[in-house]
């Protein structure tokens, strides 16, 4: 009676991804994301604000300090322009010249 050795194991598939290739995501596509994500986020919310603190009054010991709340409003057509831009570098942006 002989016997056989099995069959080496087949090689574990690659999902497409090659290490000689590059990333999977390069640095144009990542800036697509972000503005993707900042258009979005401008069009949900129209604007965003924040406190800003300000020393008015300093007498010796006493300061006097104010908060002041400001708003800055998110035009619609830059979270659009945002959107289309970063949609633009995403696919552009895997491209391989």
């Amino acid at each position: 009676m002989t016997c056989i050795p099995p069959d080496p194991a087949p090689p574990a598939p690659r999902f497409g991804f090659d290490a000689s290739e590059g990333p999977l995501v390069n640095g144009t596509q990542i800036v697509g994301i972000a503005l993707i994500v900042a258009g979005a986020l401008g069009l949900a919310y129209g604007g965003f604000s924040y406190t800003k603190d300000t020393s008015a009054v300093k007498l010796g010991p006493i300061e006097l300090s104010v908060k002041e709340k400001e708003t800055v409003n998110v035009p619609m057509w830059a979270g659009i322009g945002g959107i289309v831009v970063g949609g633009l570098l995403l696919v552009m942006g895997g491209r391989k010249g």
